[in-house]
């Protein structure tokens, strides 16, 4: 009873500052949010899915201040892609430093401006609610009652380009609720990329709805501002022969957590969930994955790269949920981690839940150090230390890598990767 009003007076501190919309079609589903979010209170650390990420600097009243990063060094990732750019600062939609938004194949509104009659009406929140079960999601809900800025896409055809939110971080203070919908229509195909640190605290969900042969590709890095917080949701839903692709690099960050939650309902459709994290000193990072086969035939992926050093902490809670009747079923699961020092952590907690008898799951987790006989292999053939340490943190990272499709924007974030090691040699 203390826990739950202990949940009950965080909520009361969060949500006294912000303003829940009350006109427009989004209102009743809003109020419908803050219903389900009253009824759960914020997270808390004894919750089970909680148990290694302290949630309390995500659901404080006030975010802990985080000093922007200026790039100076290198160009943000995705500069040399083209695509459509959609820029966020400090949450708020920058329309001097965005293109145009009408683009061949997909209808592009921003969430502050949609008119009563819109599509988004149909899927807002949507996604998220059929999430909450069997685990609730409080901060997403929260997202869902309050977040007035974001994006609605829907794909009606092949988009021309790559659709790119860029999310700048301008004050020290900034405390960011943004919330996307996308729909992929029967046929289409849409790649949207994500770049940025956002804010000081950001709270982000993604609604992904893809209907019958829809594709759907999604690219994301996570930097350069060290001291941010952020706390990401990814909805799916995908329809029969549908594919939904996420891969996502972090590199730096306090702390990140970055959920999924995927529900296959049509056969024959596939979804791959991937990442690869760096991470120095005070960064912990948290990948936590629920993916439901509720069809049959269904593929699905779960590919988890980290890179630890300084004392950095790891963290995969990955489950895949095989409901009665889903059949042939092929679930795959792999966490690992490399640990460059003994004060570093990786903590994992794969799951199977499996009803149907007619499939193929597997999971496994790793955590170990670099390989020394391959490091003296490089070493003997002339690789300097450092060198041969790097190549074999990328050699360890290319699963992950492999899951991007296209090899423009893999390459991108191998680069990234190099930069990062770069710049964290000897330290």
């Amino acid at each position: 009873m203390a826990q739950l009003q202990a949940k009950q007076d965080a909520l009361s501190a969060r949500i006294a500052g912000l303003d829940l919309p009350k006109s427009g079609w989004s209102a009743p589903l809003r109020a419908e949010a803050l219903t389900r979010l009253s009824a759960m209170g914020l997270p808390g650390k004894r919750d089970e899915y909680w148990r290694y990420t302290d949630p309390t600097s995500l659901t404080v009243a006030e975010a802990p201040a985080a000093a922007p990063f200026t790039y100076s060094d290198e160009k943000m990732v995705f500069t040399d892609i083209d695509r459509l750019r959609i820029v966020f600062v400090d949450g708020v939609f920058d329309a001097a430093q965005s293109d145009d938004l009408a683009l061949a194949g997909v209808e592009i509104s921003l969430l502050a401006e949609a008119g009563d009659i819109h599509w988004a009406s149909d899927l807002y929140g949507v996604l998220e609610a059929r999430g909450q079960t069997p685990v609730q999601r409080p901060l997403a809900t929260l997202n869902t009652a309050f977040a007035t800025q974001g994006v609605l896409i829907r794909a009606t055809g092949k988009a021309a380009k790559p659709v790119s939110l860029i999310y700048l971080h301008k004050s020290e203070a900034s405390d960011v609720i943004l919330h996307h919908c996308i729909k992929v229509e029967a046929g289409a195909e849409l790649t949207v990329l994500e770049n940025g640190p956002a804010a000081a605290r950001f709270n982000k969900v993604m609604e992904v709805e893809i209907a019958e042969g829809g594709r759907f590709h999604h690219i994301r890095t996570q930097g350069r501002d060290h001291e941010r917080r952020a706390a990401t949701h990814i909805f799916a839903r995908l329809a029969a022969n549908a594919l939904f692709k996420s891969f996502t690099l972090t590199a730096n960050g306090r702390l990140t957590r970055n959920e999924a939650i995927i529900e296959f309902t049509g056969d024959d459709a596939v979804a791959h969930v991937a990442g690869a994290a760096v991470g120095d000193r005070d960064f912990h990072h948290d990948d936590t994955v629920f993916i439901t086969h509720d069809a049959e035939r269904c593929e699905s992926r779960q590919v988890f790269k980290k890179v630890l050093k300084n004392g950095a902490v790891g963290v995969f809670q990955g489950k895949i949920l095989v409901k009665a009747g889903a059949q042939k079923t092929d679930g795959y699961q792999i966490s690992q981690s490399l640990l460059l020092d003994d004060d570093s952590q990786f903590l994992a907690k794969p799951e199977l839940e499996i009803y149907a008898d007619d499939v193929v799951c597997s999971h496994g987790s790793t955590s170990g150090a670099i390989d020394e006989a391959a490091l003296f292999y490089l070493r003997s053939r002339g690789v300097p230390e450092r060198a041969a340490q790097s190549l074999l943190v990328l050699a360890f990272l290319a699963e992950a890598i492999a899951e991007i499709e296209g090899e423009t924007l893999a390459e991108d974030i191998r680069v990234r990767m190099e930069n990062w090691l770069t710049r964290h040699e000897g330290k």
